[in-house]
């Protein structure tokens, strides 16, 4: 993805609320999936611009995509009708082409200059915001979460005193599992799970509510272009399978997830609820936020397969991260919450074009829609945390709140919110929105 026009950040948009500082301007244009709240209205997909979400069904019955005639036109057509269904997924299979065919037409007709009887077309086809709720973009057929923060898998060893967590694998390649789609949503409130854990000093486990909630500072990779099983995506491929990047929480029931990892990764643990944001943010708008890959020299450089020129000019994505916790009694005072962590996606150690390239090196096929978790992101300092169990060090330094409130880990009724912004000199700044997921008390 290279910088063209649409990254220019002198181009304004006649939208007045997509003006630049926010997460919306006129260069992001991220997708999701909308109605307005409250109705029946059927799902279909929109794209934010300022505080409004541009109806891509509606727009598709406007023709005006096809204004321009020629095969760009056409295709551009064709896309917006495949994007206004109830999920991105088929939107997404066709492939780069479509999407930045799309992408650049959708620009062309929020431009400021556009001809005034263009606008109040499109202008018709706007939705405020705060009117809309939102479900998952896409149909997640399966769903994987990688590990790949060095600091975080540190940070963790040394909470939980084991400062050999850091296994020799993971310096050579990017470790996962497969997760549980089912339960990947929007805006989720979920109840505290149950689960099995071994107490401390205990000979035989017990079946509890887990009491060492966490959630985890992550980002989600949604797959477009799907590869065939038994071909391997090259490294220098990985990000054309991409369509683009949104905020993800993991939440982990620390309790469980300790006891039942060994021998084969979590299960119940990190099962039972994974939180996403609205908003999908593509690869190409991400395209002026890229820096060279770099390996310090006491780590090894990558094997072959996951090395190459255009990794190590511009493979790593710069994109700053922020964890919020709002508490009950905060929400009651009317308080938006306190700021946790900031931390950014620069510090992976593995990124996002080597975590594809191994995910389908032995010949995985990946799908339109499938999704990639990045693992928690932490960085090298302390307030660049990702997850409580560094924040409050597993518990035995609990996190002191500005309102005098500590958590070692979440409570019923906390909220936590995920941010997510790219900014850079000679750029406009664009945001991922917010992830927001609340915990409620366990069922039984």
């Amino acid at each position: 993805m290279h910088i063209n026009h649409t990254h220019d950040p002198a181009l304004r948009s006649w939208v007045d609320s997509a003006g630049q500082g926010g997460d919306f301007p006129i260069q992001n244009l991220p997708y999701g999936v909308f109605r307005r709240a409250g109705t029946e209205e059927r799902w279909r997909a929109g794209v934010a611009i300022g505080d409004a979400v541009l109806d891509l069904a509606a727009l598709a019955r406007t023709r005006l995509l096809e204004a321009g005639h020629g095969d760009g036109a056409r295709l551009a057509q064709r896309a917006a009708e495949a994007a206004a269904a109830a999920e991105l997924n088929g939107f997404m299979a066709m492939g780069p082409a479509a999407w930045r065919t799309l992408r650049h037409a959708l620009f062309a007709l929020l431009r400021e200059d556009v001809a005034s009887g263009v606008r109040e077309s499109v202008r018709a086809c706007l939705v405020p915001q705060d009117a809309v709720e939102h479900r998952m973009p896409v149909r997640a057929g399966d769903y994987t979460d990688f590990y790949t923060s060095l600091h975080h898998a540190r940070n963790c060893g040394k909470a939980i005193g084991n400062p050999n967590m850091v296994s020799p694998n993971f310096l050579w390649m990017p470790i996962a599992y497969h997760g549980r789609a089912s339960t990947l949503g929007v805006g989720q409130q979920f109840h505290r799970p149950l689960g099995q854990c071994l107490e401390p000093g205990a000979e035989a486990p017990v079946v509890r509510r887990c009491e060492r909630l966490d959630y985890e500072l992550e980002l989600a990779i949604y797959i477009g272009q799907p590869n065939a099983q038994g071909q391997p995506v090259p490294l220098g491929q990985a990000e054309e399978h991409v369509f683009g990047l949104g905020l993800l929480n993991d939440w982990s029931a620390r309790d469980f997830q300790f006891w039942e990892m060994a021998p084969l990764g979590p299960f119940l643990a990190k099962n039972f609820a994974t939180t996403v944001s609205p908003w999908i943010v593509t690869m190409e708008a991400l395209a002026p936020f890229r820096s060279p890959f770099e390996r310090e020299a006491q780590y090894p450089a990558p094997l072959p397969y996951l090395d190459g020129a255009g990794l190590r000019q511009r493979g790593v994505l710069d994109i700053a991260l922020s964890v919020t916790l709002q508490t009950a009694q905060m929400r009651e005072r009317g308080s938006a919450g306190a700021l946790l962590s900031r931390s950014n996606f620069r510090h992976q150690h593995w990124t996002v074009s080597q975590m594809l390239a191994h995910h389908t090196m032995g010949g995985c096929s990946l799908q339109a829609g499938d999704i990639l978790g990045t693992g928690t992101i932490s960085g090298p300092e302390p307030s660049e945390a990702g997850a409580l169990l560094e924040l409050a060090q597993a518990g035995k330094q609990p996190f002191q709140l500005p309102d005098g409130e500590q958590r070692s880990f979440l409570h019923d009724g906390d909220a936590v919110i995920l941010r997510g912004w790219c900014e850079r000199e000679g750029a406009a700044r664009i945001g991922f929105g917010e992830c927001r997921g609340q915990v409620l008390p366990a069922i039984a």
